[in-house]
């Protein structure tokens, strides 16, 4: 075990042997294992079901039906829910409730503030996508 110990501890984010569920008896993530390098990218392409969204639920603190061999963040145990890793990562997810309860402008508030941090200027990534109509429509 020290040898794979070691590999974890030069990754930037590695989760090994992750289990996941939101029924005890039914999990969704089984054996789940990944290894990330610092300026890394990689995409989850799976079926509906097949956990993905679960992943990031459990990595962004929000699901804690859970367990693991190890997770770590740049070599070092990771406390999903801890206020340090929070500030390492940032999920967006993209149902379509998404914003069910927010308008974006109210969603971007909560997210930040969440973070306390000042909302920064979005002008150009909403004018960029196009979005500028729909900032204060809340879709229900």
């Amino acid at each position: 075990m020290t040898g794979e110990r070691d590999v974890m501890k030069d990754k930037l984010l590695s989760v090994k042997n992750l289990e996941g569920w939101y029924h005890r008896e039914k999990p969704v993530l089984k054996d789940f294992s990944l290894e990330l390098d610092a300026h890394e990218a990689v995409g989850l392409i799976g079926l509906n079901g097949a956990g993905k969204t679960t992943f990031f639920k459990i990595l962004s603190g929000l699901l804690r039906s859970f367990r693991a061999e190890g997770i770590r963040f740049k070599g070092q145990d990771a406390v999903l829910r801890s206020r340090e890793f929070k500030l390492h990562r940032y999920t967006v997810f993209a149902e379509d409730d998404s914003f069910r309860y927010f308008t974006f402008r109210e969603y971007l508030s909560y997210v930040f503030s969440s973070y306390k941090k000042e909302i920064p200027d979005l002008t150009g990534l909403i004018e960029g996508f196009r979005f500028g109509d729909y900032t204060d429509i809340l879709f229900i």
